[in-house]
């Protein structure tokens, strides 16, 4: 007969394969169990609901990954000078080590990250925002001195612009890799992913405003 720890264990990885694949909204709770191995009442008895089970999945990973990234975002604030590229370097070594935490452990987490947007789970964002502040706040500092030209407006737009780009080429990294490995004979790692990656968001985060954003933003407030 199974322990709790390990009824607990087996609901979790079945919530996420399931989650990150198919989505919250398109995942029922039985189908979990049926993948699980478990009966609803297990389910129930450990998470109550299914944004709990959803928060529980997310925030397994969010535990290993955040106070790495806390780490590597406060040695970069001791810095007089950064960059973009620094900023979202930060994300590099947190994110690589998920891999050695689970099996496709960055893919899987940043599916779950782009799925709690595309499915629209407001209760994820309350989440996230209540529970792990300090680091939110740590990487806005940093965003915000490597940019302090950016108006908010922009910097929310770039951001998420940021995020979807993300999303996709961790989501996809093992399909990307194949696609690599096939047409450049060239083996490829999460770390030489998010090499990548980097110069690309950076250059799209601190990219000049274009002038007609700016005038629309002026006819908006009135100072046309």
């Amino acid at each position: 007969m199974a322990v709790k720890g390990e009824t607990k264990g087996r609901i979790l990885d079945a919530a996420e394969l399931l989650f990150a694949e198919h989505g919250f909204n398109e995942t029922s709770l039985r189908t979990i169990t049926s993948k699980a191995g478990v009966n609803l009442a297990s389910v129930n008895y450990h998470y109550g609901d299914k944004k709990t089970l959803i928060r529980a999945v997310l925030g397994r990973y969010l535990e290993q990954f955040v106070p790495v990234l806390i780490e590597e975002l406060e040695s970069l604030l001791s810095h007089d000078e950064i960059t973009m590229e620094d900023v979202f370097h930060c994300i590099k070594r947190p994110l690589v080590q998920l891999d050695d935490f689970r099996p496709y452990g960055a893919s899987n987490f940043m599916s779950l990250i782009g799925r709690g947007y595309t499915d629209v789970q407001g209760h994820l964002r309350w989440f996230i925002v209540t529970q792990y502040s300090d680091v939110l706040n740590l990487f806005t500092n940093a965003v915000c001195r490597a940019n302090p030209s950016l108006d908010p407006e922009t910097l929310f737009w770039r951001l998420h612009f940021t995020l979807g780009a993300s999303v996709f080429t961790m989501a996809s990294s093992t399909a990307l890799r194949q696609i690599a490995e096939n047409d450049f004979s060239r083996k490829v790692t999460t770390a030489d992913l998010i090499d990548r990656l980097v110069p690309y968001l950076a250059a799209g985060v601190a990219a000049p405003i274009e002038q007609s954003l700016s005038l629309v933003s002026d006819e908006q407030t009135g100072t046309l």
